[in-house]
């Protein structure tokens, strides 16, 4: 494995970092927000330091660890790939072991928080037949 180039690993870093804050961000503040206010262990003001280390720290390691991923082919496709793997992997701890973890109201709607939504979409609609 090739030792990335610092500009390259500093680039990584950014891009994870502005792509997850984005996301996250609007996830956690305009779409989803009131499924977030609703969980009781949400703290009312989110510690954002402590979030965009979190972003810090994971974008260092993506860069880090791609090259040993990579394959020598496409590499938006080995990026994609790898995206994937990480993000399961993430995902599992964030979806299954936090939700096992704290008193969360609703399991379902912490797995699948539209779920909440389409629920209430849902159950307009029949009312409203």
């Amino acid at each position: 494995m090739e030792a990335r180039k610092p500009a390259t690993i500093g680039l990584t870093v950014l891009a994870y970092v502005v792509v997850t804050f984005g996301v996250q961000g609007a996830s956690h503040f305009a779409v989803f927000a009131a499924h977030y206010a609703a969980i009781p262990i949400m703290r009312a003001e989110p510690v954002i330091a402590m979030g965009l280390g979190s972003m810090l720290i994971q974008g260092v390691l993506f860069a880090l660890l791609f090259p040993a991923f990579q394959r020598g082919g496409d590499s938006v496709w080995d990026g994609v790939k790898f995206s994937w793997a990480l993000g399961g992997f993430l995902a599992s701890y964030i979806v299954l072991g936090e939700a096992g973890k704290y008193a969360i109201p609703s399991i379902s709607s912490w797995i699948d928080p539209s779920a909440e939504s389409r629920g209430a979409r849902d159950t307009s609609r029949s009312v409203s037949s």
